[in-house]
């Protein structure tokens, strides 16, 4: 197949690092010819182009899609996907994101693109927007999702929230979960006590690892605001933060006038191959984001073994479950200190709720399995277009 992928940033991030997976996979297993076009990756999260290079794959940076809503700029990169699908020929073209699905499915759909397809990673709207934001919203993926064959959805939370707000048809949906290396976490390169060494974390220490950008919505003031009840309980818990963002300064200044700073270990942005090293490094993950799809790092802790703590968005409750972790109303402060202070000493529970996680979701998440589902969607697709496409 001819296949081309759309995406807005090329960033270190769940979505980016779902959509090189899948470029990876249809290259490489399934021999396809496949083209990823991204905007520029602004900000501080890093970016996957390396990795794409190193892998072969063929990648086309269009400097007009960018992530935020300029309308002559957008309709700059709606005009330049048009020439690119005239160019390329694709069977098959893939949007993923808010501004990249809604600029690349129009595109696609008025070059006649035999299969227009695209995933919803986390929706734009919700009650963490304006209402004004989220009528916008609602209004462009409503007339975006009438210019798709299909809908995938990362989990089945999205699909509902999506068809709640009248977005697509439900014969347009399909839930494929968001693929990962999963022998990576399964089996860590590094032994444990090798990175906690490295992290400074002595072994009486009982650590939480949170992995998100530093940014709006991702919930780590949340944790600054319980960190002072907590380590009053329980001083030997120690927080570590796995990513970088443009709220570091203020999220540190936070830390400082709390009298906490001591307590948390800020690595930075580190590759995505360390990720599994250092989540096997500490005892359990907090993730207390406000708006996901299904966040990557939920079952990539559960596969290293550690339990989690989310607030319930979205996906989450498909994969945090009573018997890998503790599920949370979104926001709820007293409940986050509980769960963490019940897991940090109970070591035996993180244990057993690690081992569960490893042994429920250790095929569904794997990368081969998302690809393979994915190609076999386009074959439908294709196969309904018929033979004059």
């Amino acid at each position: 197949m001819k296949i081309v992928h759309v995406i807005t940033r090329l960033i270190v991030g769940g979505a980016q690092e779902n959509t090189l997976l899948t470029v990876e996979g249809l290259h490489h297993r399934h021999r396809d010819d496949v083209t990823l076009i991204t905007g520029p990756a602004e900000g501080p999260e890093g970016d996957l182009f390396r990795r794409a290079e190193e892998h072969g794959l063929k990648v086309e940076v269009m400097p007009e899609l960018v992530r935020a809503v300029r309308p002559a700029t957008d309709w700059k990169a709606y005009r330049k996907l048009r020439a690119a699908f005239r160019r390329l020929k694709p069977d098959v073209v893939h949007t993923h994101s808010s501004k990249a699905g809604i600029v690349g499915r129009a595109a696609a759909w008025h070059e006649s693109v035999p299969a227009v397809v695209h995933t919803i990673h986390g929706l734009p709207f919700g009650p963490f927007e304006s209402p004004s934001r989220n009528r916008l919203y609602i209004a462009l993926e409503r007339w975006a999702a009438r210019r798709c064959h299909a809908i995938v959805s990362v989990c089945d939370a999205m699909t509902r929230q999506a068809l709640d707000a009248g977005v697509g048809r439900p014969e347009q949906y399909s839930t494929v979960y968001s693929g990962m290396d999963t022998e990576a976490f399964l089996h860590p390169r590094r032994p444990r006590d090798e990175v906690r060494r490295e992290l400074g974390l002595a072994d009486d220490e009982v650590a939480f690892a949170t992995v998100a950008r530093l940014f709006e919505l991702k919930g780590h003031d949340d944790v600054v605001a319980v960190a002072p009840e907590i380590l009053k309980v329980d001083p030997r818990v120690r927080f570590v933060w796995i990513g970088d963002g443009i709220l570091r300064d203020k999220l540190i200044a936070d830390l400082e006038a709390r009298g906490v700073r001591d307590a948390f270990i800020l690595t930075g942005l580190v590759p995505p191959d360390r990720i599994p090293e250092l989540l096997s490094a500490v005892d359990g993950v907090i993730h207390p984001s406000l708006r996901e799809g299904l966040a990557r790092v939920l079952p990539q802790s559960l596969l290293v073994g550690r339990p989690v703590i989310s607030y319930d968005v979205d996906g989450a409750r498909e994969v945090v479950l009573p018997e890998t972790g503790i599920l949370l109303p979104p926001r709820d402060l007293p409940g986050l200190t509980a769960a963490v202070l019940r897991l940090a000493a109970d070591p035996s529970l993180r244990d057993a709720m690690g081992c569960e996680g490893r042994r429920r979701f250790a095929d569904q998440f794997r990368h081969e399995t998302m690809t393979s589902q994915l190609r076999s969607l386009y074959e439908r697709l294709l196969v309904a277009a018929g033979p004059g496409r």
